[in-house]
């Protein structure tokens, strides 16, 4: 059966070019769900009985995830709007995972809060595949009008190309939604830096000069605790632990970065 991909309505295709959905959505129907992988997605609006299905074969899903990689099924899951909400349900051989459980076949489907959800599949070897969600306000409670107010976007530092990906192999666990992420060692970030750029002289000493750089370029614009006399001794890992979480609060690293060191 092939699934109809027509942009009706409020129903529309998301490019693969679109953005990062962390950084926020908008669409004039609370309640809309916007669902977004590597190779593009769908925005989808409510309605009783309405579906959005994703999954590794493209021809009967709406938005196609780990179309190479046969560990995700054909079909891995839906999205199905009843009673006011949108509701997950797995479909697929393998569990799908969100921040804070996993979500097995068989099970009852999972609510969708408002606002962003990262959803993650396990693929082959260590794949795992991102599918982002986000889901605006609902109906009841409609926005209110703040004409005066001053528009406050996140503050986004940019990093040049080797300091995102250095930073993206130190705290993967924390872009993968992980249950207590830490960051990885040095030694573990250096030899993974090496694999993936094998002619780019990753050390352990680079790495970590690299990430201090960045790490005291915040401290410098006034983001807390990322320096010694802040923490205190022992620091152990809290100085990377609260560098890395204050990137990704401020969506200068999202869950889609990881594809920068994703390896089939």
């Amino acid at each position: 059966m092939t699934v109809p991909h027509r942009p009706d309505g409020d129903r529309r295709v998301l490019p693969a070019t679109h953005g990062s959905l962390a950084r926020g959505v908008t669409a004039p129907v609370p309640g809309t769900v916007f669902a977004l992988a590597l190779t593009g997605g769908m925005r989808l609006g409510p309605g009783d009985g309405r579906e959005l299905i994703f999954g590794r074969n493209r021809p009967e899903v709406h938005v196609c995830l780990g179309e190479d990689d046969a560990q995700v099924s054909r079909r891995h899951g839906r999205l199905t709007h009843r009673d006011g909400r949108w509701w997950v349900t797995s479909t697929g051989r393998l569990p799908l995972r969100f921040p804070a459980r996993l979500l097995f076949t068989g099970e009852e489907p999972l609510p969708l809060a408002t606002g962003y959800t990262p959803l993650f599949v396990r693929g082959s070897g260590d794949r795992e595949h991102l599918l982002e969600l986000f889901v605006t306000g609902p109906e009841d409670e409609p926005p209110v009008p703040r004409p005066g107010d001053v528009t406050r976007p996140p503050r986004v530092w940019v990093l040049t190309e080797e300091e995102k990906l250095a930073l993206v192999v130190l705290g993967q666990r924390y872009l993968r939604h992980e249950p207590r992420p830490q960051p990885l060692t040095w030694k573990q970030t250096a030899e993974q830096l090496a694999e993936l750029r094998p002619a780019a002289g990753w050390r352990e000493k680079r790495v970590e000069h690299l990430v201090n750089r960045v790490r005291m370029t915040l401290s410098h614009d006034g983001v807390p605790w990322l320096t010694r006399e802040e923490v205190g001794e022992p620091v152990g890992n809290a100085l990377n632990d609260h560098l890395i979480r204050a990137l990704m609060l401020s969506t200068t690293l999202v869950p889609p970065d990881l594809a920068l060191i994703d390896t089939v």
